[in-house]
């Protein structure tokens, strides 16, 4: 004889359309108070319930265990006492977790501020509420490779806040077959009275009420250097070939740091950034080498290379014949209004993007771009947000962005107006050789 237990949860229109939609990995954006715990919640309950094999394992994480405690535990508990009263679970208050009796799967309340609580397990599910709060290895360190065992799902909420852990798991689903994510604005999921959503929007500021209510992704901050909503414009132009084939084409080289960052060759010309080369784990020889085909292939007017981490490649390329110029990111910059080189360089490519200049749509590309933030000194000079600093905030080093910026470290003239110039200057008639603009350094608003 089948006893029905009611648990309470009518789905709204929406978070029924997530329950259907649902990939094994499944990313989420919603608004604030849109209902998205109770969501996770009854995700996690239908398939500790629905689960046949032995000793299944389900987690909730929350960015902090005080969070995780105040927001999921009490719901948690509340939605499984009718299985309680039951005699069909039971519920430890001091270890966070429920255990149902009728198959023995056990969903637990973790922190993500303790991530090494988590560590060797095996997982059949996991929610990650508020993902925009936590650190980048809590997902890829942690919890992704505790899924592996037996293929467990995961399930990633929360409200955007910039780039970061949750912005990339977000756009990368787009591109992978079993992912998805989808965004729900307030208006989408008809949460929160009409009359109360009036008056937020009135009261709010206009980047506060994008970001908590509409769920925008640039909505990050005014002290963001670049917006996502410029990357993704920039991502999508068409540039004609004579927009650009006459300016000079230039080559940033930003080598790798560390053992998890990337080797990034980027190609620029005129208002067009060309598709990267990007390589891992490659030493100095390796990648002197890859960039000296690099040269050849495009026939480069400039090479210019981190000289923090590329002295090797330097010497290398020019033992090999090529001339390459150094760059130093802390080094002195052409205008006093900025602290450092890095700071000026990545200035120019914002105005690039701003005039006209056209990306590939890459997602590492974009992320890349939209992640550093700006400060001022107390000299009012402009500083940007270091590699390190990005790190601290669980985003990883901006190497495509940063081989992009190199590509302006300075005005460049075009190799063949060089040699019409110097032809010119031996007396030799200029129509020998390839008729060209003259282009003693790229403005991109008169490329437009």
């Amino acid at each position: 004889m089948t006893k029905i237990i009611d648990l309470g949860y009518r789905p709204r229109a929406w978070q029924r359309d997530c329950h259907q939609n649902r990939r094994r990995f499944t990313v989420l954006a919603l608004h604030r108070r849109a209902g998205k715990t109770e969501l996770a919640l009854a995700e996690l309950i239908d398939k500790a319930l629905r689960f046949t094999r032995d000793l299944g394992l389900f987690f909730y994480v929350a960015p902090q265990l005080k969070q995780a405690k105040a927001i999921a535990w009490q719901r948690l508990k509340q939605k499984t006492q009718p299985l309680q009263l039951a005699g069909l679970a039971e519920a430890n208050e001091s270890e966070l977790w429920v255990r149902l009796k009728n198959n023995g799967a056990t969903i637990r309340i973790y922190g993500a501020d303790n991530p090494d609580a988590m560590r060797g397990v095996r997982l059949d599910g996991v929610v990650l509420d508020e993902v925009a709060q936590m650190k980048p290895e809590v997902w890829d360190d942690i919890l992704q490779p505790a899924l592996s065992d037996r293929q467990g799902w995961a399930l990633f909420i929360g409200t955007p806040k910039g780039v970061n852990l949750f912005s990339q798991l977000f756009y990368a689903a787009r591109d992978k077959a079993d992912w998805h994510s989808a965004l729900y604005t307030v208006h989408d999921t008809e949460s929160i009275d009409p009359l109360e959503v009036t008056r937020l929007q009135a009261e709010m500021s206009e980047m506060s009420w994008r970001r908590e209510y509409l769920c925008d992704f640039s909505a990050a901050g005014d002290e963001q250097l670049i917006s996502l909503a410029d990357v993704e414009e920039a991502s999508r132009r068409h540039v004609r070939r004579d927009q650009y084939d006459f300016a000079p084409v230039i080559l940033g080289v930003d080598p790798a740091r560390f053992g998890d960052d990337r080797s990034v060759i980027a190609i620029r010309q005129g208002l067009v950034c060309k598709p990267f080369r990007v390589y891992t784990k490659v030493d100095n020889m390796a990648l002197a080498a890859y960039v000296a085909q690099a040269i050849e292939d495009v026939q480069a007017d400039a090479v210019f290379v981190d000289a923090g981490n590329g002295a090797g490649v330097i010497d290398k390329l020019r033992q090999l014949g090529h001339e390459v110029v150094e760059v130093h990111f802390g080094g002195r910059p052409g205008k006093p209004r900025y602290v450092n080189k890095r700071a000026e360089m990545w200035y120019e490519l914002r105005d690039w993007l701003m005039a006209g200049g056209c990306i590939p749509n890459d997602v590492s590309l974009k992320q890349d771009l939209a992640a550093p933030t700006y400060r001022f000194d107390n000299q009012d000079r402009v500083a940007l947000e270091s590699k390190d600093e990005l790190k601290a905030r669980g985003l990883p080093s901006p190497d495509l962005g940063d081989a992009l910026a190199l590509t302006f470290a300075f005005p460049v003239v075009k190799e063949r107006d060089l040699r019409r110039q110097a032809a010119v200057m031996a007396g030799h008639r200029a129509s020998q050789f390839d008729r060209a603009v003259d282009v003693t350094a790229y403005d991109p608003l008169a490329a437009m």
